[in-house]
């Protein structure tokens, strides 16, 4: 009679930890979601991130991290970055230009108050989930850099054509 106890429970505790990864934007089950590819993107001196982010490439960019065009980002990106273009208005105000502090120390060493952060919706979910648009220097609508994380922060790639 203990063995299926334990499987129940180790069924259970699956089923919760998946049911709070995807609370969080985490797939945890191991599959891609529709419309994404299987491709991985990593930042420096972190973990891969499991495929949120299709067609990513084998190219470094000039922060020495993965570069990932715009093409290859998921579609709910592209009002943010027209929005950060234009100046906003912001779909989360309060957070959405807000600064970003690069704790993580995973993007190149800047001053202080050079990264302002943006949030990418994810469809499903109920809260500002994990994916942001990470910019620096320049000026709120024409920044220098432009960055992409799927997993809040973790991880990074540097997005070369956002201005295009």
């Amino acid at each position: 009679m203990a063995a299926p106890k334990k499987s129940v429970f180790a069924v259970l505790a699956a089923a919760l930890l998946v049911a709070v990864g995807g609370w969080v934007g985490v797939d945890l089950t191991g599959g891609s979601s529709e419309g994404s590819g299987g491709s991985e993107v990593s930042g420096a001196g972190s973990s891969e991130v499991s495929g949120l982010v299709s067609g990513s490439s084998d190219e470094v960019g000039v922060s020495g991290l993965d570069v990932c065009p715009v093409d290859t980002l998921p579609y709910e990106a592209d009002p943010v970055i027209e929005d950060i273009l234009s100046g906003g208005p912001y779909a989360y105000p309060g957070e959405d230009g807000g600064h970003f502090g690069n704790y993580e120390d995973v993007l190149p060493d800047e001053r202080n108050s050079y990264y302002r952060s943006y949030t990418v919706d994810t469809p499903g979910l109920n809260h500002r989930g994990a994916k942001r648009i990470v910019v620096g220097g320049g000026t709120e609508e024409d920044p220098e850099v432009w960055y992409y994380s799927d997993d809040h922060y973790e991880s990074f790639c540097e997005i070369p054509d956002a201005e295009d």
